[in-house]
Parts: structure tokens; sequence; C-alpha cells
């Protein structure tokens, strides 16, 4: 059975607000939880969260990264009659948006309630009922009759929103909720730092921003940090649900995390550095934790962002399988995510001087003519 502490620790940062680039609630959150686990702690000019575990040795350094940031909408007009126009944080599609609750912080932190409405059925053209909206056909209503009034409440070009859902458990560990993508790989951080004991390599615990909108924390932190190895710590696609042909699941939830092998596509290729990934399968296969390995054609995570920093940082992704990613309704098996934080300590803890000198440079000397 799944800890009630991690439980109640997943909750916590589901439900706190934080879009890319206003993700201050999200922060106080790991500064709080991450604080008494590590030896420093910095929060750099963009606010990525750095803990600092030292270890024996201050000169192999290890880096873990999860995002803080979630998918969230930014309001960009308001027009006379109260309704709020919005743009797009991240990736969404747009019928996971239509009839949603959301919640808008004002200028002052408040946070205030509304709905997205959309063309009602009833007065929708002939055959278009059932087309998708498009996210310019949506908007937000707070309740307001005026834009004077929206100003009031303390909404105004550039007020930022993420949907309004509880963290819910469903049935024996498993959970449902927003913004997993990513606060479980932050759980899944947190958790580890707790229980990571003696350890040859530094490590450096860092919780992200603005991973949603182009991996840009990862990257100054990566600049900043420069490990001689990298694990990020995110959801990837469960679909393992009616309709999907088994080769597409990329993984099935409850079956352990999963090591990546491949993400992105388009010309946006991450491959793990192969290794890390024998090292994180020697490290499952030695402590019997289960795990799955991870191909997946779309979408991708930190280490893409630490991966090519500098002149070069091996890395890769301990992921924790997700159905319904992207949605107000994300879906995980706790097992999963505790697991994931086993292996992660595990192998920090494994990690010693030749397996990180075996990661560095060689130099090759070569007799001169």
């Amino acid at each position: 059975m799944a800890p009630q502490e991690f439980i109640d620790l997943l909750k916590k940062l589901s439900e706190a607000f934080g879009p890319s680039g206003f993700e201050d609630e999200v922060r106080d959150l790991v500064i709080r939880e991450l604080g008494p686990y590590v030896d420093d702690l910095i929060t750099d000019k963009w606010g990525n969260v750095i803990g600092i575990r030292y270890g024996k040795s201050r000169d192999l350094k290890a880096m873990v990264a999860a995002h803080m940031d979630e998918i969230g909408l930014l309001i960009d007009s308001i027009d006379k009659n109260g309704f709020l126009r919005f743009r797009a944080i991240g990736g969404w599609n747009e019928v996971t948006l239509v009839s949603q609750r959301v919640v808008i912080k004002t200028v002052d932190g408040r946070k205030i309630k509304g709905v997205i409405g959309g063309r009602p059925p009833h007065v929708t053209p002939p055959g278009k009922e059932r087309e998708a909206p498009e996210l310019k056909d949506l908007f937000m209503d707070v309740g307001a009759s005026s834009d004077e009034e929206v100003r009031r409440l303390g909404v105004r070009v550039g007020s930022v929103a993420v949907l309004d859902r509880d963290f819910e458990v469903l049935n024996e560990g498993v959970v449902t909720g927003k913004a997993f993508d990513d606060r479980v790989g932050l759980a899944v951080m947190l958790w580890a730092a707790r229980q990571l004991r003696d350890s040859e390599v530094t490590v450096y615990f860092v919780a992200t921003v603005q991973e949603e909108v182009g991996l840009r924390g990862a990257q100054i932190a990566a600049d900043r940090v420069y490990p001689d190895f990298a694990i990020a710590l995110d959801t990837t696609i469960a679909a393992d649900v009616p309709g999907i042909n088994e080769r597409e699941f990329v993984t099935r939830i409850g079956k352990g995390p999963a090591i990546k092998v491949m993400d992105g596509g388009r010309g946006n290729v991450f491959l793990a550095h192969p290794a890390l990934t024998n090292f994180l399968v020697s490290t499952a296969e030695e402590l019997k934790i289960p795990y799955q390995l991870e191909v997946l054609i779309g979408g991708t995570t930190d280490a893409l962002g630490i991966a090519f920093r500098r002149d070069g940082i091996p890395a890769t992704t301990i992921s924790i399988p997700t159905r319904y990613v992207h949605s107000p309704v994300e879906l995980l098996n706790i097992d999963d995510a505790i697991n994931a934080a086993k292996l992660l300590s595990g192998a920090l803890s494994k990690a010693d001087e030749k397996f990180v000198q075996s990661l560095r440079e060689n130099i090759i000397k070569v007799k001169s003519r």
C-alpha cells in the first residue's frame, strides 16, 4: 500500500497553482519540503530551486530535475461585456478545455473562479455541432457584465489561469488530478531526497521553471551546476486504454517506472545516454524494482534541455506512466511513483567515482610524428 504521506504530498503539489512563468506557489512548497533534506538551498534569477546534498566527493556531481510548471492559460483581451479571451501556455488539446472551471490569479495574488464557455449547441450552425472548437472561439466567464467589473475583480491582460480540479483517490492507489505533469516528478524527487542516505556523488536536486514552454529552467540550471550526469523526472504517456493498439501504449500504469530510451520527434529526437540507460536498468534489477523501457514519439523532458549544454552532459529520464496527460483528469498508480523514487535513490547511492569517470571524456594519446 502506498504511503499516505506520499499521497498527501502529491495532493498538495497537484492542487497548487503554477503555470509556466508563475511557479511561485509551487516553489514555496518545494522549498518547505526539500529544505530539511539538503545542505544548501538556492533560488536562481528565474526561479529554479536548487537543493544541494553534499556527498563524499564534491567533485562528483549528479543533477536531478523535475519541473514545477503546469500548462496554463493567459488572458490576452477583455471585451466590453466582461468576457475574457485567452491564449495557451503550453500544449493544450482544445477539446479538454470546453465547459471547464478555471482559477484565475488576480493582480494582488487572490484567486477567483470562472468557467470556460463557448457557443451553445442550440445556436450552432447545422453540421457544426460536433466539431472541436478552436482556442480562439473559447472564452472565460467570471460572472462580470463589463470590462470595468473584471478590472475591479483584479483581472487584467496578462493574468493567468489554470483548470480548477481537485485531487482524488480512485481505487487502491490509483489517483487522478491536474498537473501530475510534472508535480508527480517533483513528489518523486522530494521523496527520494528523504530516502537517500550516504552517497559518493554530490546531488543537486533541481525544481525547474518553464519546462512546458521550452525546457527553459533546466538549461539555465544545467549551465550553472554542470553535473557529470543528470536524471530528469517526468510523466510519460500510458495509452493502455480501449481503442489503442498495444504497440502504441508506450507504457502501462502499475507496471513500474519507465526508463527512457528515446522521445521527441519531427527533428527534435532525444536519445537517452546509453550508459545511463544501462545503469538504471541494472540498478532496477539489482533492487528488484519493476520497470519499463520507454520509447515515446512526441513530447520530451528536461533531459533534452540539460544534455547539450556546455560540452555535453550525459542525461536520461525516469518517467511515471500517466494516462490522459495534459488534461484535467490525469491518472496514475502511486506505486509507480514510489518505485521511481526507489530507483532514483538507489541509482544515486550506487553512483561512484568509477561510474562517473566512465562518463567523462577520455583523452586518447597518440604518438606525434
